[in-house]
């Protein structure tokens, strides 16, 4: 017996959804109008590795801040929205450039 059907026999009224947590990530519900490619660039600060992203060009702070809260809940890392740019703590480049090229933005590497 699987966990869904587990789940199904204590809560026989619920409905179950058929959206998988792929699906979710892949949808973009945002739609980014971006002509040059963003910059992720690695940088150490007082010894601690970041990771910085700029280029963000007709963004508002608000959609900002909704990329950048997207990118720490998902590698579960802090960080900031300054300048139009976003800092994380942690060397994530190659991870933060996958997830950023899902949601449609094109993502140069710089620096090592």
């Amino acid at each position: 017996m699987d966990l869904h059907s587990q789940l199904k026999n204590l809560f026989p009224e619920h409905k179950y959804s058929e959206i998988k947590s792929n699906e979710i990530q892949n949808r973009s519900d945002l739609s980014y109008d971006q002509t040059t490619s963003l910059l992720c660039k690695y940088e150490k600060r007082k010894g601690k590795p970041i990771t910085i992203i700029e280029g963000f060009e007709k963004l508002d702070k608000i959609e900002l801040k909704k990329i950048a809260r997207s990118i720490k809940q998902k590698f579960s890392v802090g960080g900031s929205v300054k300048n139009k740019s976003i800092i994380i703590q942690g060397n994530f480049r190659d991870e933060i450039m996958k997830h950023l090229s899902v949601i449609g933005f094109k993502v140069k590497r710089v620096g090592g």
